[in-house]
């Protein structure tokens, strides 16, 4: 065995070691704060039929085949997409969903390589209408996957990704929140108009109760004929 091949060896099983010593899963997470009640921002998030209105990786191949499940919101809908080597080829399926806080998936990558991941967005109202709303994935590595990520570590891949999508998110479901409910009135105001009413009807009430008076100069009114004498 000549010594550049031994040299190749002895690097080659370096690196093998120390790819062992990568951890084994992973997590990437984001957040974001968006100006909408949970609600709306739960509904974008848990009807795969408007992914599309603010998934990050639409504009990376807008020629992606898309096909979505009989269902498309809620525990066990489906999304199955196939495109270019951005994006890809995988599939989502919803695995929980509580409205307004939370929504659960299983993604799963076929290409450019296999792997099998959770998805987790979980919404706070920060405010009656105002959301925090956090995208978070975790895995389990491979050794391929170790590997790469020791060049490329998976929060760097996946992370400007999640911070695309959440601020698409956000202008998405800011634009669909429901109109601002209308100012209440001023406290002195509203006890005023309350007194006006009280008043209002009591005197209704009490000119009911009041028989009419007899008016001024009217004539007596006539007495029964006594009866004759016999």
């Amino acid at each position: 065995m000549s010594k550049v091949l031994l040299v190749l060896v002895v690097l080659l099983g370096g690196a093998a070691a120390y790819v062992a010593t990568r951890p084994d899963t992973y997590h990437v997470e984001r957040s974001t704060t968006v100006d909408a009640p949970a609600t709306t921002v739960f509904a974008q998030i848990d009807d795969f039929s408007v992914w599309k209105e603010w998934s990050p990786w639409e504009k990376k191949d807008p020629a992606m085949k898309r096909t979505l499940g009989t269902t498309t919101s809620g525990v066990g809908a489906t999304y199955a997409w196939e495109g270019n080597k951005e994006v890809g080829k995988g599939k989502m399926t919803i695995t929980a969903s509580s409205p307004g806080e939370k929504v659960g998936e299983k993604l799963e990558m076929f290409e450019p390589f296999a792997s099998t991941s959770d998805i987790a967005f979980t919404m706070q109202a920060e405010s009656p209408t105002t959301t925090k709303v956090t995208w978070a994935m975790d895995g389990k590595h491979n050794f391929m996957s170790k590997a790469f990520s020791v060049i490329k570590p998976m929060d760097g891949m996946i992370g400007k990704d999640f911070e695309e999508g959440l601020a698409n998110l956000k202008k998405v479901a800011e634009a669909k929140k429901p109109p601002p409910a209308p100012p209440a009135p001023p406290a002195e105001v509203a006890g005023n108009a309350a007194a006006a009413g009280d008043k209002a009807a009591g005197d209704k009430a009490g000119a009911g109760d009041k028989a009419p008076a007899a008016k001024a100069g009217s004539a007596p009114a006539a007495k029964a004929p006594a009866a004759k004498k016999k």
